[in-house]
């Protein structure tokens, strides 16, 4: 199949960010799931299309694009605002010992849960696309998270092999 360059107004990103110092925070599933809940909300408010993912137990990999109403970076701090809250919350009432590994003396914050500076590359072909989207599906099974055949859960890798879409907030990237 012969793949059309992308326009640079319609240009997707490979977005990955990382837990603060690596910790495994998103190691139990309630944290993977209030980043799927924040995707879902983003595709629905019509901010964002998703064309894959996956989140690890320290870090996630993103490929979106804005729609035409919203720019990527503040997708991006909608996306980190409210998944810190929500960790925060959590961590506050559940677990306030972990809390602790959060703290940092910032000006702007008591607590930190992202590390600053994430990775965004534009992604200005589909072949790009396509590699960025096999290098994150392929992240869990390097992890030991899974095995082949055996689709780690929090990936968009299932999608793509048409064995659906759990959470009904991607979009196939080929059918733009």
């Amino acid at each position: 199949m012969l793949l059309k360059p992308i326009k640079i107004e319609d240009c997707p990103q490979f977005f990955t960010a990382t837990i603060l110092d690596w910790k495994m925070l998103l190691r139990p599933d309630k944290y993977k799931l209030v980043i799927i809940e924040s995707l879902k909300f983003l595709v629905d408010e019509n901010r964002v299309i998703v064309y894959g993912y996956v989140i690890m137990d320290n870090h996630l990999h993103i490929i979106w694009k804005p729609t035409p109403l919203f720019s990527l970076k503040h997708t991006q701090l909608s996306l980190m605002k409210f998944t810190a809250q929500r960790f925060k919350r959590d961590l506050e009432l559940n677990h306030p010992n972990v809390l602790q590994y959060f703290l940092v003396n910032s000006k702007d914050r008591d607590f930190q849960f992202w590390q600053r500076n994430a990775l965004c590359v534009d992604l200005y072909s589909n072949r790009i696309l396509e590699e960025k989207l096999q290098y994150i599906h392929r992240n869990p099974l390097k992890a030991g998270m899974g095995s082949d055949g055996n689709f780690y859960r929090f990936s968009s890798e299932k999608f793509y092999r048409e064995l659906g879409d759990e959470f009904e907030f991607l979009t196939d990237f080929r059918q733009g």
